[in-house]
């Protein structure tokens, strides 16, 4: 695996796991226990997972007495936001391109 912070992310959020795991740590912090709740896997599995997220900076974990909560901690996905708004400007233009070949095209039509 690459070790760049980018591709660090993007392996992490390839798994749909992690992915539910950080969309409820949007809401806010949970415990190990709150976050496995939804998922037919043991304890252990979602703390695999969890490792996989703190290593890539995407989640912080913890501790307040016996609660060990985890929070997301988003910056990484700023890097993936910038990477991805230059295919968000190609995918745009590309649009305007094919609104003004079509507004071409209707006008073409109407004058036949």
């Amino acid at each position: 695996m690459a070790d760049d912070p980018l591709s660090i992310t993007f392996a992490a959020l390839a798994d749909p796991t992690r992915r539910a795991i950080l969309a409820r740590l949007a809401e806010g912090a949970a415990t190990v226990k709150e976050l496995s709740a939804p998922f037919a896997m043991s304890g252990p599995a979602v703390s695999k997972h969890l490792r996989v997220l703190e290593r890539a900076g995407l989640i912080v974990r913890g501790r307040d007495a016996q609660w060990r909560p985890c929070t997301l901690d988003a910056t990484p996905l700023r890097e993936v936001t910038e990477w991805a708004d230059g295919f968000r400007r190609f995918w745009d233009e590309s649009y305007r391109r094919l609104d003004a070949y079509l507004e071409r095209m209707k006008e073409q039509q109407d004058d036949h």
